[in-house]
């Protein structure tokens, strides 16, 4: 069941998206090589905590971390630790936080230091991606619109588009209906409403579409080892039309 917001409700959403939009900041600013993964979870957690919030993630069940780090292969739900950054890496930071009553979701595929033209490239199809899904979160549109949206992109790109991880609603819980697939035909699904606040996720591989779990049981990286991208933003449907909740950080 899909949750419509009020709009008094999306205020305080729009006030976890702000907190959790400065804390991806205050990460970005420490992407370097030499960085430790566990390093970016502190200053994530200390931003969050500073601003009135806490971590969303640490609401999920059994993870104790404030982010989820994907370096290269890994794809997404990587756990914080001892990984330190090299230079020519890519690492996708997602995190989310909660404030009173509700939450945030979002993540961003950074590059460390120099990366090669083809990562570069890589990215810049997911932020497309993204960017241009984000356009299809309108009323009387369909989930499919924005499905179909990411997947023309990112396969249009020359990358593989993950089936099994997706967007998904966000609200008082951190995962809601509707879920929002990478994949998927315009004018299919539930149709888009006044009310909805979205989590729009881009999850993509530069080499083949498939996954495997770790033994850690939480961190997924691609099957063929090839690099992975996340981009995610929170947006919420109003009258006035779709807000983006977690704005991109500003140039680190």
């Amino acid at each position: 069941m899909t949750h419509l917001k009020r709009d008094k409700e999306i205020k305080l959403m729009a006030k976890a998206g702000e907190i959790t939009a400065k804390a991806m900041e205050a990460v970005a600013k420490k992407i370097s090589p030499g960085v430790k993964t566990i390093e970016l979870d502190k200053i994530a957690e200390d931003t969050i905590a500073k601003l009135g919030a806490e971590s969303s993630f640490k609401k999920v069940k059994g993870y104790k971390h404030t982010i989820c780090t994907t370096p290269n292969d890994w794809v997404v739900h990587g756990i914080p630790g001892e990984y330190k950054l090299k230079e020519g890496d890519i690492i996708g930071i997602d995190l989310g936080a909660y404030y009173k009553g509700f939450h945030s979701d979002m993540a961003q595929t950074f590059p460390v230091g120099e990366i090669s033209k083809e990562a570069e490239r890589f990215l810049g199809v997911g932020r497309t991606a993204l960017e241009e899904a984000i356009k299809k979160v309108n009323q009387g549109n369909r989930i499919g619109d924005i499905s179909s949206t990411i997947q023309k992109f990112v396969e249009g790109g020359g990358y593989s588009v993950v089936r099994e991880l997706v967007g998904h609603g966000v609200g008082r819980e951190l995962h809601e209906d509707p879920l929002i697939p990478g994949v998927g035909k315009e004018g299919k699904g539930p149709k888009i409403e006044k009310g909805m606040v979205l989590a729009i996720e881009v999850i993509y591989n530069k080499g083949v579409k498939e996954i495997q779990l770790l033994p850690d049981q939480w961190s997924i990286t691609t099957k063929d080892r090839e690099i992975a991208g996340l981009f995610e933003r929170t947006v919420a449907v109003t009258e006035k039309g779709t807000l983006v909740l977690t704005p991109e950080p500003k140039k680190w």
